[in-house]
This record gives C-alpha cells, structure tokens and sequence, in this order.
C-alpha cells in the first residue's frame, strides 16, 4: 500500500469519524485495527498493536497526569475552592467589573492548583456566574470571563494536558510546564485590563453594587488562611522540579501529598469527599489513558506505513520557509479546534508535526507552548468548544447559547493576540524555561 492511500485511510478515516460524532477512543480503535491488519500484517499486526497498547501506558512519565487531576478534584470536593474565592474577593476594592475581576484573579490562583480545565470552569461558572447575575450584570460580563479564565488553566502549571502534550510528542514536560507560566499571566492580566476599561466605557454590562467591605486583619484573614498556603503547593511542584530535585512525577506526587494534607489541616477532608476526588481522577485518568493507547498505535503504524516520511518529505521539500510551515500547522490546529476537541487535535496532528518540527531544527518548546495556546483557543470556539458546553451545562437557564458565543469572542481575540506574540517573540515561551535550566 503507497503511503498516500495510506493516509487517506488513517488520517481521513479517523477524522471521518470524528465528525460523524463516534467517541474519540472508539474512533481510534477502529482504525487501528484496520490499520494494524492491513499495514502491519493480519493477526501478526494484530498481536503487535496489543503489544504496543500495553507499552505505550506503561511509562513512568504518564504518572502526572492522574496526580495533578486529584489536586484540583481535593480542593473542589472538599470546598477549600470556595474558601480561596472568599480570601481573593475581600482583596479585590470597588473596581469596575468587580465580580469579573475576582474571576479572573480566582481563576488564575485555582491554574496553580488544579490541573484541571473543566472543573475549574465549572466551579467558577456555579459558583459566581449566578452571583454575577443577581447583581445585574449582563450574561457576556458574567460567563466570559469565566471561560477565558478557565482556557487559561491548560497554560499554568499544574496541567494534565501538558503533561499529556509532552508524552506524546517527546518535548520536555517540565520545560512546558514551566514554559506555560509567563504567556497564562499575559492573558491574565490582559483580560482584568479589559473588563475594567469595557465596564468603564459601558458601566451598564456590571452595575456598581454594594459589598461589604472588610477592614485591617478581617480584610486578609482568608486570604492569609487559605489562599497562601494553598498557592504554596504551586510553589512547591514546580519549585522541586526547577532544582532538579524532582521529575515531573515526582513533584506531582509531592503536590497531590501536600494538597491531602492540606485538605486535613483544614478539617475538610472527609471519607466522602477522599472517595468522590478519588473517583472522579479514575474516570478521568482512565480516559485519558485509553485515548493514549489509541494515538501511540495510531502513531506507530503511520510510520511503519510511510506516511510520516512521506508528508515529511512533501513539506519540507516545497521550499517554504520555517516560519511558513509552522504558520501553516498552527492555522490547522486552529481550524481542528472548531470541530473536534483537544486530545483528537493532538492524535490527529502530532504523528505529522513533530517529525517536520524535528527536521527543521525548530525549539520544542516553542513550538509545544503555541500548541498549547492553539488548543485553549479550541476550549473556545464556537460551536463546539469544549469550555463553551461546560458553561451551558452550569449556567442559569437565562444565559443563552448566543450570550455564550457573544460572551468568548473579545477573549479569544487576545488570545490570538498572545499566539502572535509567542510566534513572533519566542523568548515569551522560552526565556522562563531557559533561565531555569
């Protein structure tokens, strides 16, 4: 079999079915097994794709993923999250767009001690998108900044999506993880900006409302409390990995540790909720762990078919410039970000990319960090955007899927902005992790 057959059957069927809406491990599995029996051979390729399924999970650098997912299910099912919000709000004076800017500053804190997107977005979004409401603020003021801010945690350190992006695709995990810090504050601080110069300008999307103001220690108390030792836990995982003390497994290991203690310090943790955390990371773990085994096979017959070199070859052979080629492969990643989700972005394109990124002598890290902005964008594009269903699942029954779309679209034009940024100015990606050895 050529290898352009080849990858019309591998890359087009699976795209093919994604589309079709078949879930992205079925998806996978499908084709292959098609693959494996047609390219590597029947029952003998058969036996070799089980091989491969069981040595593709079986990596210690995979550990991380199921550890930082419990440090963010702990503090959301003991309600230490809520806690962290309360010591924020008391902070943050009468600014224009108050509520937006606590979750946004919320948002950023919980990046630092959750590994996970979703859950982030949906605690925000029950949390404070019906608050928000109540007070008068128009829908967009009230669920875009949860969901921008919620895209933003794939960036900040602890990630399960990093971590799941440096498996795949051979680049440096902690190098990531720490490449993400400067580009996720960029966005941060630029979305406050924006809330307040936009409820400035249009006062009426966040009325001024009253709050009870807290004075001297009753101001910082929870602040103190549970906000500061709580980030401590950011500053230890990613502390121990910059002095090399620790691998990426082994500070995930120290953080979820710490994140338990701290849930018992505080007198949070029940057997209850310990169950229900511990549930909830299986569930997801084991997700991700399933799609896992799909995209090394996936990725492993595409070799063995030729269809990697040849795409290669193709790409490299057509006398573009470096820039060209990876402006090229971000503009797909952008276009896969409307249909399809994140994972599915990576299994389809990083088979292809790394090889060519290897070729031309590009910085990993680089190019891993726009990879990691073009799937937050993906977290927000309608229709499908992953955060997009999450906020529709949360909200109030008023906010409408076209206050949602309305809501996201100035965030994601300074996303695109920070992706510019990044591609034109790679030391906003690279300069952390170089500094830091």
């Amino acid at each position: 079999m050529s290898w352009q057959l080849a990858s019309w059957l591998l890359l087009g069927g699976s795209t093919v079915l994604l589309f079709l809406g078949l879930p992205v491990v079925f998806s996978f599995l499908v084709i292959n097994v098609l693959g494996a029996w047609l390219i590597l051979g029947g029952e003998a390729g058969i036996a070799q794709m089980v091989r491969n399924c069981v040595g593709s999970v079986a990596s210690f650098s995979l550990t991380p993923i199921p550890l930082f997912v419990l440090m963010g299910e702990v503090l959301f099912h003991t309600g230490l999250a809520v806690k962290v919000i309360d010591g924020i709000e008391r902070l943050i004076k009468n600014l224009p767009g108050r509520l937006a800017v606590v979750a946004i500053v919320a948002g950023t804190v919980f990046s630092a001690i959750s590994g996970s997107t979703i859950a982030t977005t949906a605690m925000l979004g029950g949390l404070m998108v019906p608050l928000m409401l109540q007070r008068g603020y128009h829908p967009t003021m009230a669920t875009g900044p949860v969901m921008a801010i919620g895209a933003v945690d794939m960036l900040i350190p602890p990630s399960a999506l990093t971590v799941l992006l440096g498996s795949l695709s051979g680049i440096s995990i902690s190098k990531l993880l720490i490449g993400g810090v400067v580009p996720g504050l960029i966005l941060s601080v630029v979305f406050v900006a924006y809330i307040v110069i936009r409820v400035k300008i249009q006062p009426h999307l966040a009325p001024k409302t009253e709050f009870t103001e807290h004075k001297g220690w009753d101001m910082f108390q929870p602040f103190v409390k549970y906000v500061l030792p709580l980030v401590s836990i950011f500053a230890v995982v990613v502390g121990v990995m910059i002095a090399g003390i620790a691998t990426p497994t082994e500070s995930a290991a120290i953080g979820a540790f710490t994140t338990v203690l701290f849930a018992m310090a505080y007198r949070a943790l029940t057997v209850k909720n310990m169950l229900e955390s511990l549930r909830a990371t299986v569930t997801i773990s084991g997700m991700i762990l399933f799609i896992i085994i799909g995209a090394t096979t996936f990725a492993q017959i595409l070799s063995f078919s030729g269809v990697s070199n040849g795409v290669v070859q193709v790409i490299t052979g057509a006398n573009l410039s470096t820039n060209a080629i990876i402006l090229g492969m971000l503009l797909i990643l952008i276009f896969l970000g409307v249909f399809v989700d994140q994972v599915s972005m990576m299994l389809i394109t990083l088979p292809i990319f790394m090889p060519i990124v290897q070729q031309l002598g590009v910085d990993q890290v680089w190019f891993g960090i726009m990879f990691l902005i073009c799937m937050q964008l993906g977290l927000l594009l309608p229709p499908h955007g992953l955060l997009l269903m999450t906020m529709r699942g949360v909200a109030p029954k008023e906010v409408t899927m076209m206050h949602i779309f309305q809501a996201v679209m100035p965030y994601l034009a300074f996303s695109f902005v920070v992706l510019a940024l990044v591609f034109f100015w790679p030391p906003v990606a690279t300069w952390l992790p170089n500094l830091l050895g």
